[in-house]
């Protein structure tokens, strides 16, 4: 297998096709956030949302090609929360381990949460058999690694795809969409969606695990997938938000916009949406567990992501807490979303940019690609301003100084 430079680490350098690269990001992507976006959106307007995914898409994109040029300037395959050790320092890597942990919970509480809900309908069980259900073939997938993951996201994904195109042209052609529900903006609220938006494409966490699967086969596929990823996530980001608030209007929206959703379609659409909802929350569990799983064997210093012991013991970190936290009532499927983008917006803009700076002054790699005009120092700027505003709003709005967007 092609190692293409790189030396061996603790992960294990595994093939990925281009196609499952984009798979990747898409499943990390279109998750959770793309189903509270119509929710989180209701008060703010459908073109807000719209204006926020545009700007939240090109600057997350941005920042994941910089974590994508580090990555091509360091010979040993590391994650995140590595890549800042050896750029930014120990204080750095600790943040940024802080930071995909919490994105990760954020993402897995609401995915604890919503799929227990679903499948509680769907079968008429407890919401908490549902969960584990849900669960079953979650971590099933991430124990067998980079590869399992990318080849399960290539088929899951394009399903998914397939049944929300299948319920938003039935949306256009059946009831048709209320031009009220989607041309109404209020910018009070616009900030709050700005976090969800954030949430719904931080996908930086994933760029080191293409770049270990790329390195086995053609790593020139590395920024080309990523900007594949982003372009379809940006679309259908919008499209289901649309669909959503175009037909149920923003009174009637749901947390889980499926749940309203299916409600007007009729019976047919309830299983579909709800099946997309499934598939879409399934893929996201996949790219960010086995994420989260691989910057727990790196920030931790297990010997080996493959040594039974410390495998059960990551995985243990990535599927217990998200139970525990989900069903004690803590926080709820939007807020748990909102504050972890936050939070981890913020992280995932600063550094970056420093990890990027330093590689082009100590990386030990010569790199296939380079950021180019993306790197000047004034777009850095721009990325770090509005990700830290961002997480400003938050706070403000967590101490009651600002409104809440929902």
């Amino acid at each position: 297998m092609s190692r293409q430079g790189f030396e061996r680490s603790a992960l294990k350098i595994e093939r990925l096709s281009f196609w499952e690269g984009v798979a990747l990001i898409v499943g990390a992507n279109i998750g959770a956030g793309i189903l509270s976006l119509a929710y989180g959106a209701r008060h703010a307007g459908w073109p807000v949302l719209v204006f926020w995914i545009i700007i939240a898409g090109i600057f997350t994109t941005i920042s994941m090609l910089y974590v994508a040029e580090t990555t091509l300037r360091t010979k040993v395959p590391l994650q995140l929360s590595g890549l800042a050790q050896k750029y930014v320092g120990q204080t750095g890597s600790w943040l940024m381990f802080t930071s995909v942990v919490i994105n990760s919970l954020g993402a897995l509480i609401a995915y604890t949460s919503g799929s227990g809900a679903i499948l509680s309908q769907l079968l008429n069980i407890p919401p908490a058999m549902g969960s584990l259900l849900f669960f079953i073939p979650g971590v099933v997938v991430i124990w067998f690694g980079l590869k399992a993951t990318g080849v399960s996201e290539k088929v899951i994904t394009f399903g998914m795809l397939i049944l929300v195109l299948i319920l938003i042209i039935a949306s256009i052609v059946g009831p048709g969409l209320k031009a009220e529900y989607l041309t109404y903006t209020n910018w009070q609220y616009a900030i709050p969606v700005f976090n969800l938006a954030i949430f719904s494409f931080l996908a930086q966490y994933t760029v080191p695990e293409l770049t270990r699967g790329f390195a086995g086969g053609d790593i020139r596929h590395l920024p080309r997938s990523i900007v594949t990823g982003m372009l379809i996530t940006g679309v259908f980001l919008a499209l289901v938000p649309m669909a959503g608030l175009g037909l149920t209007g923003p009174e009637k929206i749901t947390q889980v916009v499926t749940i309203a959703w299916a409600k007007v379609l009729g019976q047919w659409a309830f299983f579909t949406a709800n099946g997309f909802a499934l598939l879409a929350m399934i893929t996201s569990f996949w790219a960010i567990g086995e994420s989260m799983l691989t910057n727990i064997v790196d920030r931790l210093k297990f010997p080996s992501e493959w040594e039974t012991k410390y495998r059960l013991i990551a995985l243990a970190i990535v599927a217990v807490p998200p139970f525990v936290l989900a069903y004690t009532g803590v926080v709820g499927f939007v807020d748990a979303l909102s504050y972890a983008g936050a939070f981890a917006g913020v992280i995932m803009a600063v550094v970056p940019v420093l990890m990027l700076n330093r590689s082009r002054r100590i990386g030990d790699r010569d790199p296939e690609w380079t950021c180019g005009i993306l790197g000047h120092p004034v777009i850095q700027a721009l990325l770090i301003i509005l990700f830290s505003g961002a997480a400003l709003y938050t706070i403000l709005q967590i101490l009651n100084v600002l409104p809440k967007g929902w």
